[in-house]
């Protein structure tokens, strides 16, 4: 069901793109539109996982530098089933995590010093196989993709200042031109944005439960994801502050995060990430 809710969410983002080029130049509009998220989706392909390492200065770890981490996520790995990532650690008190890169050939892990410092052997399996299920599922190209798209229907939704609306066959713009311009204008991004971040919590949902699955142990994860979430709330992440569009590559929010879903929210809530992970090992009850 979660694969199926993305694949509907991105044929709604890519509709409404195509929909605000429609709106506001007509059938040409749209062809713009569709090659603007064309060569937007290209060039975030091939360099996105470098601009956001580069972004947090990660700093790429072996087995001479990090042996214990590295050997960790290579056993991992292998019980994902996929090639070892790229491992790297950024110099962060917030203890978090992300992976990128554009499939599992060319992925990354990065992790935060503090993460490190935080989390057990067992937590920090969890925390790490949550992130192979993330590259596994390739996670990290349909987040890529919708952030991509997101921001092409700001940008051309802004043209409508420009273009002013679509025009009739003989070139010239009806009485609700302006208005459907405006519309475009205003709600577009909005729409966009709200997809973009529903997306992100349907694929948060399906890392955890692959990532039980990985590790072998749901309460390992559950653990972890219940230390991360009050770090978050305590320990401030300055450059995540900086770069909030980032926001989702993370395990928990690391801007605070959120204590219930809304449409608003780059993560699902805690509490029913936790709920879920303890109804997977067997145990009842509530939690927190």
């Amino acid at each position: 069901m979660n694969l199926v809710r993305t694949f509907v969410l991105l044929a709604a983002i890519t509709a409404l793109f195509l929909g605000v080029g429609y709106a506001i130049g007509g059938p040409n509009g749209m062809a713009i539109a569709l090659l603007i998220a064309a060569g937007m989706n290209v060039f975030a392909y091939w360099n996105s996982d470098r601009m956001v390492l580069s972004m947090y200065q990660a700093r790429q770890v072996d087995r001479a530098t990090a042996p214990d981490l590295v050997g960790l996520v290579e056993q991992l790995a292998s019980r994902a089933g996929i090639p070892m990532p790229r491992v790297y650690i950024i110099e962060e008190d917030q203890p978090n995590a992300f992976a990128t890169g554009r499939n599992p050939q060319h992925a990354a892990v990065a992790v935060t010093s503090g993460i490190l410092r935080s989390l057990s052997h067992e937590e920090l399996a969890g925390v790490l196989s949550h992130e192979m299920a993330h590259v596994r599922n390739r996670d990290t190209l349909t987040m890529t993709i919708a952030a991509t798209v997101a921001g092409a229907v700001g940008m051309v939704a802004n043209l409508a200042f420009f273009f002013g609306g679509p025009r009739d066959a003989n070139g010239n713009r009806g009485p609700m031109s302006g208005i459907i311009a405006i519309l475009a204008m205003l709600l577009a991004p909005i729409a966009a944005a709200l997809v973009q971040l529903a997306i992100s919590r349907t694929r948060e949902y399906e890392a955890d439960r692959t990532g039980a699955q990985i590790c072998g142990h749901p309460l390992w994860l559950a653990s972890a994801l219940g230390r991360l979430e009050q770090a978050a709330h305590a320990i401030p992440n300055p450059r995540a502050a900086a770069n909030p569009a980032t926001a989702h590559l993370f395990i928990v929010n690391p801007l605070g995060g959120g204590t219930m879903d809304n449409l608003f929210a780059t993560h699902p809530s805690m509490t029913n990430r936790i709920h879920r992970l303890r109804e997977m090992a067997g145990v009842v009850g509530p939690w927190g």
